[in-house]
């Protein structure tokens, strides 16, 4: 598995596979043929369907600016090794082929051909939930310790940077009001629905400052802010919500936090390991259902959780949103996308609950959810994975 620095991307939204990382492969494609060249980007699959409401053409534009380029939106040709297919051409001032790259946006923000750099970054050398469990019971160390081990405590540095641009999302978010980008016309409500809570007492007052969080981040998100994945765009608020509400209420330490990231990141990581976190190739429950397993360990932990309730909690935060499709209205990161968020964070803190009551044994192993949620994204009809082909996609408003 890679270094979880590759769950927890800094950029700016509105998402990691559409706009994030082709901004990144158009980026790296230019430093090969400069600013002298023009350049032609065709689109396929997922990456055509919805890559207008993503504002993919934009990223890629000014990733290339100042030179000339033309997009061209293929979605019905699916490349075969990913629906999230690009292929960049850069010409000479005689439109003469200079060369030519077929890229992949697999997730997250990451990149890759399948070819050059594919196993970049691989760290670490346990890859499922069950291989670190037993790791755990061997040692008594705890996941963070697993995390702070493979990478070192530098590992600190970046999780800090990190948990920083969180909060300054959630404050950012709170902050501003108005209308969304887009032309749905969608009204921001974390700054109402922060002003409605404070004025709330005791249980509901942080049952609802969670929604005002995740409703910030996914906000934010969804105009382009600055935001982290976790694991991606369009999943970026459940995390922060969780944590920031945690931290509110029992004042934990930064090194806590920092901890309880590093556990996340890495169950996020397992998942992208062994099935994937592409809406465009298992459907939400790989973004947002991966976004609530993540959160409830992390919460779990800081609650003084054992592995075997930290693995337990990320289980359920996955098991429950099994089957969850993709399907934004006019391709936007905004309806279902932002109430998602709200409602994952306030999940899996109950998720986490549970989880604490329990002993930590259960039936169905975080692996086997794994497995289950990558199959069910395969057997999804294409429609239902970012396609802008069925489901809420095709309200008409």
């Amino acid at each position: 598995m890679e270094s979880i620095r590759e769950i927890y991307r800094i950029g700016y939204g509105p998402s990691s596979s559409h706009t994030m990382g082709p901004r990144k492969a158009a980026e790296k494609f230019k430093l090969k043929y400069g600013n002298e060249n023009s350049y032609r980007a065709t689109l396929f699959g997922s990456l055509a369907a919805t890559g207008k409401g993503h504002q993919t053409d934009k990223a890629i534009n000014e990733a290339f600016s100042p030179a000339a380029t033309e997009i061209i939106w293929k979605p019905e040709i699916i490349l075969p090794k990913h629906p999230n297919g690009m292929k960049f051409e850069a010409f000479d001032s005689g439109l003469n082929l200079l060369g030519e790259w077929i890229v992949y946006s697999t997730g997250g923000g990451k990149i890759t051909d399948f070819e050059n750099d594919e196993a970049e970054e691989k760290v670490y050398s346990l890859t499922t939930m069950n291989q670190i469990l037993e790791w755990t019971r061997k040692t008594g160390k705890a996941f963070w310790e697993y995390v702070e081990e493979t990478e070192g405590i530098q590992i600190y540095d970046y999780l800090k940077e990190v948990w920083n641009v969180m909060t300054d999302t959630i404050d950012r978010g709170i902050d501003h009001e108005g209308i969304i980008p887009g032309g749905l016309k969608l009204s921001r409500k974390a700054s109402s629905y922060y002003v409605r809570a404070k004025n709330f007492s005791g249980s509901l007052k942080g049952k609802t400052l969670i929604f005002s969080y995740a409703l910030a981040v996914a906000e934010e998100n969804a105009s382009g802010g600055k935001i982290v994945t976790a694991p991606t765009c369009g999943s970026s608020g459940v995390l922060p919500a969780v944590l920031k509400t945690l931290k509110d209420s029992f004042d934990f330490s930064e090194q806590k936090i920092l901890r309880a990231l590093a556990t996340a990141g890495l169950v996020g990581n397992i998942v992208k390991e062994n099935a994937s976190i592409s809406g465009a190739k298992v459907g939400c429950q790989g973004e947002i259902g991966t976004a609530c397993a993540m959160a409830s360990a992390a919460a779990t932990q800081l609650l003084g959780g054992t592995p075997s309730q930290i693995e337990y909690a990320a289980e359920i935060g996955m098991e429950h949103h099994l089957g969850l499709t993709c399907d934004p209205i006019g391709g936007l990161v905004q309806v279902p996308c932002i109430e998602r968020n709200a409602f994952a964070s306030e999940r899996a803190l109950n998720t986490a609950t549970y989880a604490l009551l329990s002993d930590g044994r259960h039936l169905v192993s975080f692996d086997m959810i794994v497995k289950t949620m990558n199959q069910t994204g395969h057997d999804l009809p294409s429609i239902y994975k970012e396609t802008s082909g069925g489901g809420l996609a095709i309200i008409d408003l």
